[in-house]
């Protein structure tokens, strides 16, 4: 659990009356503090909690049944959108909108599938991000508009779990057979697998398709 410093008189797990109980989960402790500032400015909004990874974002969401999680998607371990599942079944009343650096259509269908109420971009102006926050709590559903056009037009995720698993492996130039062995598959499944990766996603090799995949938020 990351701890935070709470006002005299104040705890963790209590919030004003009325006002938005708001859990922040992101691997950076400065993005943490920055976001929790700006959100506490018109004082309907309160920090409770801290996490700095997916699974604190759960175990944290478990014990103070917080109204929202503000989540990012790339953290260690275990990430914003397996979070939001696993945050969503540990709190069902908890709503998560994701806050991202990365604004990929690929992020935004696997968020919304995880459960996610809302996901936006981090470099939103501060007024529009509270008003995100207090959007999901009401229970509508807010997605940035840029990202909702692209997810239309750039379809679903073409690839099937086994083609993104060792397209994510290849990512760093491990060979087929290193990454056969760590996958439990022949070295022959394995480029085969690379293969129909790189046709579907419009590449030329294994690295090109890997980036493409990467820039879509499909692996």
């Amino acid at each position: 659990m990351v701890n935070r410093q709470d006002p005299p008189g104040a705890s963790a797990e209590e919030a004003p009356g009325g006002a938005i109980r708001l859990l922040l989960a992101d691997d950076q402790a400065l993005v943490r503090g920055a976001l929790g500032a700006l959100l506490e400015m018109d004082g309907d909004i309160v920090v409770v909690g801290e996490a700095s990874d997916g699974a604190e974002a759960t175990a944290e969401a478990a014990r103070l049944r917080p109204d929202v999680c503000l989540m990012d998607i790339q953290m260690p371990g275990v990430d914003g959108i397996a979070a939001t599942r696993t945050v969503r079944e540990a709190s069902p009343s908890t709503r998560v909108l994701i806050v991202t650096t990365f604004a990929r259509a690929g992020y935004l269908r696997g968020a919304l599938d995880a459960g996610a109420s809302g996901f936006v971009v981090k470099d939103a102006p501060p007024a529009r991000l509270a008003e995100a926050v207090r959007s999901v709590h009401a229970g509508r559903r807010v997605v940035d508009p840029t990202l909702a056009e692209a997810a239309l037009f750039d379809g679903s995720n073409p690839l099937t779990e086994r083609e993104q698993q060792v397209l994510r492996l290849s990512s760093d130039g491990r060979t087929a057979g290193r990454i056969a062995a760590e996958v439990f598959l022949s070295p022959g499944t394995v480029r085969n697998l690379l293969s129909a990766a790189i046709g579907k996603t419009g590449g030329v090799n294994r690295t090109q398709a890997a980036r493409i995949a990467q820039d879509k938020g499909w692996i």
